[in-house]
């Protein structure tokens, strides 16, 4: 085989690979991704949907073109974005009620996108780089401007928990910034959360539903609760803390529960010893509701 020839095979190799699912489909004849298949920030789909909307060209949506395709060729979203070998798509492009894709989620989006780069502590609490912070205790991560990936932090992790279960809203339901959205359960004793962050939940970490102790383990990695595709995520974003701006309020909190347990249990030693995991399992008598009140501000 001569050299042109390899050179040849790779550039179309790369061509198909690169090739945008609106062009993969055969709606458009001819369209190379240039934005790594983030579609939702991509100037050409949200052109194609308006002209879908408003019934002109005879265009239609790249799913209704595949779905003319008998089952088993119709390709796997995550196939066609160059992610993995041809799977057939088994759930008539509705990926949001996708296992798989949840699957691909969990397993190939959440450690690339949301593992800390690096993390400070206050008073024994851990607060990791780059995440944002509601007074409620509920951290946000953004992703691909405007999706928000959403968990509880280390505080309230070792303050309330260890968790039995976690709840969330269904997929494609609305959450409002400082409006209650996450439950979180603990034996006999439940609470609500607030949502850092207003928008529509994308996707859920269906195992928080079974085994709480995700959140408990790793709250900031695994233990995610939900994605948010939030519309003016500028305006919430202004409204959390980040970084420094965390460390203060992180520290504000630690003096506050350090209050409340000397009231409760008399004064602490001042050894600088720092407060270990689940503190209202040691010390019951500070009270569920008070400390549900206090610190997720429900």
């Amino acid at each position: 085989m001569k050299k042109s020839d390899i050179f040849g095979t790779e550039k179309q190799n790369i061509q198909e690979r690169d090739q945008c699912i609106w062009m993969q489909a055969g709606v458009v004849r001819k369209k190379y991704c240039e934005r790594d298949y983030r579609c939702i920030d991509c100037v050409f789909e949200k052109a194609l949907r308006r002209a879908i909307q408003e019934r002109r060209g005879g265009i239609v949506a790249w799913q209704d073109k595949l779905r003319e395709l008998p089952q088993w060729k119709r390709p796997c979203v995550h196939h066609m974005r160059g992610i993995i070998e041809y799977r057939s798509c088994t759930n008539d492009y509705n990926c949001n009620y996708c296992e798989f894709d949840q699957y691909m989620q969990d397993q190939y989006t959440v450690h690339a996108v949301i593992s800390p780069v690096s993390s400070f502590e206050v008073g024994g609490f851990k607060i990791p780089q780059g995440y944002y912070f509601h007074e409620g205790h509920a951290w946000a991560k953004v992703e691909e401007s405007p999706s928000v990936r959403i968990g509880i932090d280390d505080f309230i992790r070792k303050v309330l928990g260890p968790f039995d279960r976690i709840e969330c809203p269904l997929l494609g339901k609305q959450v409002e910034q400082g409006k209650e959205a996450i439950r979180i359960i603990r034996g006999d004793k439940q609470a609500q959360m607030l949502s850092p962050i207003t928008g529509v939940v994308t996707s859920i970490n269906p195992a928080l539903m079974e085994q709480g102790k995700l959140a408990n383990d790793d709250p900031y990695v695994e233990g995610w609760i939900m994605t948010v595709h939030s519309p003016d995520l500028r305006k919430d974003l202004k409204k959390l803390s980040i970084n420094e701006e965390t460390r203060e309020f992180m520290g504000k909190e630690v003096n506050r529960l350090f209050e409340v347990i000397e009231q409760v249990e008399g004064p602490l030693s001042t050894d600088g010893g720092t407060l270990g995991n689940d503190i209202f399992g040691i010390m019951p008598k500070l009270g569920w509701e008070r400390l549900c009140q206090l610190f997720l501000r429900t």
